[in-house]
């Protein structure tokens, strides 16, 4: 077993997501940083702050630059974050002339929260795309079986009789509020992070505000003050993935008992047992409860994470890194795992 069962050779069959887990690989957040290092070059070029022939060694540099993983582990090892190795390398292509204007006014958190923020991007869209197609499918489902009845049960005990559209309904309103709110707090989520030093941008002066909107611009981010101590809108963004696996938990433990019950419900594509060749498990179902579970759990990592002292903490920084990759695959999983599931209802309520 690997650390991680995301990326795990077996257990990625069932917990994994691709598309979600590329977002995070080593690749994507080089190409990230650099296309930050490139616009900081460009915006700062137009706006006089470093020289044009500065900014077209840097562009010329970073078209052919492939870093040294290598150094960059043994960088990591010593400064703690990747920045100040990667910069390293890329100064020492660009050359004596002009390396003093590479990452200029920068710091490394600006470089690497703005990557976190660029491969944030895409991954929320994969997860909308997962989202909406959850939508389709449950509302596919509520228009096949909604008429017929099932029994509600309160309190795991038998109610009164319900239409199967009562049920479905339950799984599928919070999946369209969701979208809301990933619509609303998108707009903070996804700002570029740029403060320098101490989140003054003390080397740009006058310059500051017109060289970082000029940088969100390029970057196709929203433009913002720094915000390098205040990770409310990452704690924000992990609280809507959590929102979002515990509601498709609630249909996973729905699905799992009503399975159980053996009367309401007929799934297809169950999962089989090596002593009783008869069962059909639902583990997909399972899956979206104990994904449900885990974001739960390290929301409360991110909840700590907050706490920064003064202008930067190293380690509440490095929490977020051991924690919401994970949250977001996990995420991209669940709604992988309640489409598949949702297909796999061939017949609800009677």
């Amino acid at each position: 077993m690997t650390v991680s069962p995301f990326d795990h050779p077996l257990l990625s069959g069932l917990l994994g997501d691709e598309e979600a887990a590329r977002h995070f690989s080593v690749e994507a957040d080089i190409d990230a940083m650099l296309t930050f290092e490139r616009a900081l070059a460009e915006a700062e070029a137009e706006r006089g702050v470093i020289p044009r022939d500065a900014e077209a060694a840097i562009i010329e540099a970073l078209a052919s630059f492939r870093p040294d993983t290598a150094k960059l582990r043994a960088g990591v090892t010593k400064d703690g974050v990747v920045v100040p190795e990667l910069v390293r390398q890329i100064k020492a292509i660009v050359g004596e002339q002009y390396r003093e204007f590479v990452h200029f006014g920068a710091t490394s958190q600006d470089a690497f929260d703005t990557s976190l923020v660029l491969r944030l991007r895409e991954a929320v869209e994969h997860i909308g795309l997962l989202l909406s197609e959850n939508i389709v499918r449950l509302t596919g489902l509520e228009e096949e079986f909604g008429g017929r009845t099932l029994m509600a049960m309160t309190r795991m005990q038998p109610a009164i009789p319900i239409t199967a559209a009562d049920r479905i309904v339950s799984w599928r309103a919070p999946l369209g509020r969701h979208q809301e709110r990933l619509k609303e707090l998108s707009v903070r989520l996804l700002a570029v992070q740029f403060g320098g030093a101490a989140g003054t941008l003390e080397k740009l002066g006058d310059s500051a505000a017109a060289v970082r909107a000029a940088l969100a611009a390029k970057l196709g981010l929203a433009d913002a003050p720094q915000w390098h101590s205040q990770r409310d809108a990452l704690a924000e963004f992990a609280g809507w993935l959590s929102l979002v696996t515990g509601g498709l938990g609630k249909f996973g433990q729905d699905v799992a008992l009503m399975a159980h019950a053996g009367i309401d419900i007929e799934l297809s594509g169950g999962g089989g047992s090596s002593a009783m060749p008869h069962k059909q498990n639902p583990v997909k179902a399972e899956a979206l409860v104990a994904l449900a579970r885990f974001n739960a759990v390290q929301l409360s990592g991110m909840h700590q994470a907050l706490v920064h002292e003064q202008e930067r903490s190293g380690a509440a920084w490095t929490l977020e890194w051991l924690i919401l990759p994970q949250m977001v695959v996990a995420t991209a999983c669940a709604l992988r795992l309640a489409a598949e599931l949702a297909a796999q209802i061939e017949s609800l309520g009677h």
